[in-house]
């Protein structure tokens, strides 16, 4: 008998691909990355800014989903196709994060699907 749980949420983008928005495994959450896409017309949003915020908003959607917040994310893994976009990120991470921050990478990449400028995925632990 497995641990293990598929996580999805109609309130976060369904999943493009063959994989699922998010497994739990005991009480670690492993989010798949998710692009800035409106989770309503599946379409992306417009602009670095909106493009962050709109990340924060499906990881958190599906952090939800998997009984936590932002909050319980340990680690962060952050995709920019522009580290140039760095310093905007730091800008909304501060605003949807709070001390202690999760442990984070940022990582600049040739390409993202869709067209995106950003993607984001994370690890979370939730309390027992």
């Amino acid at each position: 008998m497995s641990n293990r749980s598929v996580i999805s949420t109609a309130n976060a983008p369904q999943a493009i691909g063959t994989y699922s928005q998010a497994i739990k495994a005991g009480n670690t959450v492993y989010l798949s990355g998710q692009i800035p896409l409106d989770p309503e017309t599946m379409e992306l949003v417009e602009g670095i800014d909106a493009q962050i915020e709109q990340v924060f908003k499906n990881l958190s959607a599906v952090a939800e989903a998997s009984g936590g917040t932002l909050a319980d994310i340990v680690k962060l893994n952050i995709f920019l196709t522009d580290l140039g976009n760095f310093a905007q990120v730091n800008e909304l991470m501060a605003k949807n994060f709070s001390e202690p921050y999760p442990a984070r990478a940022a990582i600049g990449i040739n390409s993202l699907p869709k067209g995106a400028l950003v993607e984001m995925d994370a690890i979370m632990v939730l309390s027992e």
